[in-house]
């Protein structure tokens, strides 16, 4: 059985038109930026289902949804929907059950909070929990809602406290759980053991008898004893009623209560790996993980209970390569390895490498007070493209679950260069809180699709669909040459070279346009558009709020000198060129400026003697094909001399940069609320 889904109504920043989140066995993680609600979903689950900590939940005026008028909303209803029942579940909770439409038995569990006032103006909350997916069931009684507990570890959690000792503390919960914690022989105080074999024989409880004999025997312990009781206790006493003190490590009246005594009495450390020794020296993280580990064994000795444990930022304190050893374990737990039960896990996170080692269909995006399941069937990705993701969704990439805004590119020169473009222009992207991912040559599509829903798939219960108002713009290139660009890039010797017309030829120019859907075209194959144009096929995946935005020319580079940075670019080449020997210089810095100084020369002379704006522009783009410049090391060294130019110039650099760059970067720092 596992939680599959919680309509929210009232609650928070949830109106009345609710919110529906949908969850997947496993584990699944909610993802988004702070403030979207996270804690609030993780706090309904809460309110519904109470948590195994035994801690009591107060409901606070802040819990009641607010409206922009602000008027407060009177009730709140929390309705928790479970699937996956097994033979032992559906025996458990028959009364409870309700057919869904598909015919599955599920189990609705319904919380109601309505604010009361009585004739004397007393107010109070009537809380309610029954069944139903209206709550029109038979309400739930108090041995089945505690079969219901989850386990909950809060956010900044103090680990070591919790595994401290104490009253009902959750190291003697876990404890209690193993069925060898009672057992052992109890303390015959008339035949105290012997030798060390009968010691070991003994209960808990049996052995702090033991061991309470022994420390009333030193002679410490009986000073101290004498003189409490001959001292003090004696003299303060009124007659007929002496009062007798004894040091005792427990005192209950019978073995199960001194058993609980004891337990509470213990706390868990974690040792040194070296020399097996407890003396502090783990930090939070190291706590943190051993908590976690035993609120997944308590949940394994429930197997009555549900197996649901929710984790506020599990990051909290952990490095990322601990992160990634916590995401291994708990998916080995949820899927029942190791002859142990599965476990749910539900964890809110800000995380870019838990984000990544969750499965994509597990993760739910909440944003602006909507949370939207990346569940096949609900997003427009395809079965491959989720195979996709799993393969290629690393930690760099998915920061694009917490962006208000996503660009993503096709290479290492856009993410390097766009970020100083954009602030120098006045849309600083991390100001915006704008996410840069660059997917390489391969998967722009799959990586925009997680962002667009299947609006016409409703789930039961739930509102109307909507789209993830979020910006995303896609940027790529148009990869058409201009029709000199061959020759002077040396892909053809001349407009006779038999490439023109070789089937093989993996490059498009100018002119092809005009054959695009001539069937005796020789290089139709894959190179042929058919019936669309360019333009249509980069932009055939466009909807919801995910638009593309395709180089107004041929390449980023080749557009970026075209618009009026052709000098830049090229000395950017150049300067890429020479990268090593500058680094290795005796004197970098001199040899930087002496590199470009030769390099501004250089363009001027190929300026003379190529006016024409495309044609110099080609010959600027050569210095990456014939020159070999690395794309991206030229971007890091372009992004300096804009800085150094165009500083406190934006209507300058505006004035020189390409549109579709101009219109992505406005757009994806422009909010959506349609």
């Amino acid at each position: 059985m596992y939680l599959s889904q919680i309509q929210i109504q009232n609650f928070r920043q949830f109106g009345a038109s609710g919110l529906l989140v949908e969850f997947q066995p496993g584990v699944v993680a909610l993802a988004g930026p702070n403030d979207s609600g996270k804690t609030a979903i993780v706090d309904a689950i809460r309110y519904v289902l109470t948590t195994k900590d035994q801690e009591y939940i107060s409901i606070q005026p802040e819990d009641f949804h607010v409206s922009r008028g602000g008027g407060v909303s009177k009730d709140i209803t929390l309705t928790c929907r479970f699937s996956g029942l097994s033979t032992v579940d559906r025996s458990t909770f028959l009364e409870y059950l309700t057919p869904a439409e598909d015919g599955e038995l599920v189990f609705y569990l319904q919380w109601k909070c309505v604010k009361k006032t009585s004739s004397s103006s007393r107010r109070w909350n009537e809380i309610t929990l029954k069944s139903g997916r209206e709550g029109q069931g038979p309400a739930i009684d108090s041995a089945t809602k505690q079969l219901l507990a989850c386990a909950y570890l809060r956010p900044l959690r103090d680990a070591e406290r919790e595994m401290s000792s104490g009253r009902n503390s959750r190291l003697s919960q876990v404890l209690n759980k193993f069925p060898d914690i009672s057992s052992g022989a109890t303390l015959n105080a008339d035949n105290l053991p012997g030798d060390i074999e009968a010691v070991e024989s003994l209960s808990l409880a049996g052995l702090s008898g033991y061991i309470r004999h022994l420390v009333n025997r030193h002679d410490g312990v009986k000073a101290a004893t004498t003189s409490i009781n001959n001292d003090y206790l004696s003299k303060l006493s009124l007659v007929g009623d002496g009062l007798t003190a004894e040091i005792n490590f427990v005192s209950g009246p019978d073995d199960i209560t001194r058993l609980k005594q004891i337990l509470e009495r213990l706390e868990l450390n974690l040792l040194d790996g070296a020399s097996q020794s407890s003396y502090g020296r783990y930090g939070l993280g190291s706590n943190n993980l051993l908590y976690m580990a035993c609120e997944l064994l308590l949940i394994a000795k429930e197997r009555e209970g549900l197996p649901l444990l929710l984790i506020e930022e599990p990051e909290a304190h952990l490095h990322p390569q601990r992160q990634l050893q916590l995401m291994s374990f708990l998916e080995s737990r949820v899927t029942g390895q190791d002859e142990q039960p599965p476990v749910q896990v539900i964890i809110s996170t800000h995380s870019p490498v838990l984000a990544s080692k969750v499965k994509v269909e597990n993760v739910v995006l909440v944003n602006d007070g909507q949370a939207f399941s990346l569940a096949q069937d609900r997003t427009m990705l395809s079965k491959s493209d989720y195979g996709f993701l799993a393969r290629f969704l690393d930690a760099t990439k998915s920061n694009l679950f917490f962006a208000q805004g996503v660009l993503v590119v096709e290479g290492d020169a856009e993410k390097l260069l766009l970020p100083t473009i954009a602030r120098l222009i006045g849309r600083d992207l991390t100001e915006f809180g704008v996410s840069i991912v660059n997917v390489g040559s391969t998967g722009l599509r799959r990586y925009t699709r997680i962002f667009q829903r299947k609006l016409n798939v409703v789930p039961e219960g739930a509102p109307e669909q909507t789209a993830i108002r979020i910006p995303i713009a896609s940027i790529g290139d148009r990869d058409i040459m201009p029709n000199r660009a061959p020759e002077i890039l040396n892909y053809v010797k001349d407009l006779n070279d038999e490439k023109w017309s070789s089937s093989r030829r993996k490059w498009r120019i100018e002119d092809d346009q005009n054959f695009l859907s001539d069937p005796s075209r020789p290089n139709k194959g894959e190179y042929e558009m058919g019936r669309i144009s360019i333009i249509e096929k980069l932009t055939a995946d466009d909807g919801q709020h995910v638009r593309t935005f395709y180089a107004d020319h041929w390449t980023f580079e080749y557009d970026l000198a075209r618009a009026g940075l052709a000098k830049q670019v090229f000395v950017a080449a150049k300067l890429a060129q020479a990268d090593d020997g500058i680094h290795e210089a005796l004197d970098s810095a001199v040899e930087l400026v002496r590199v470009k100084a030769a390099s501004i020369a250089a363009f001027e002379l190929l300026q003379a003697k190529h006016p024409d704006k495309e044609i110099l522009s080609i010959y600027v783009y050569r210095e990456f094909v014939v020159g070999k410049a690395s794309k991206a090391i030229a971007a890091q060294y372009m992004a300096q001399l804009l800085e150094d130019e165009f500083t406190d110039q934006s209507e300058k650099l505006n004035e020189v940069l390409p549109d579709y760059l101009k219109a992505a970067l406005t757009y994806v720092t422009t909010a959506h609320n349609g």
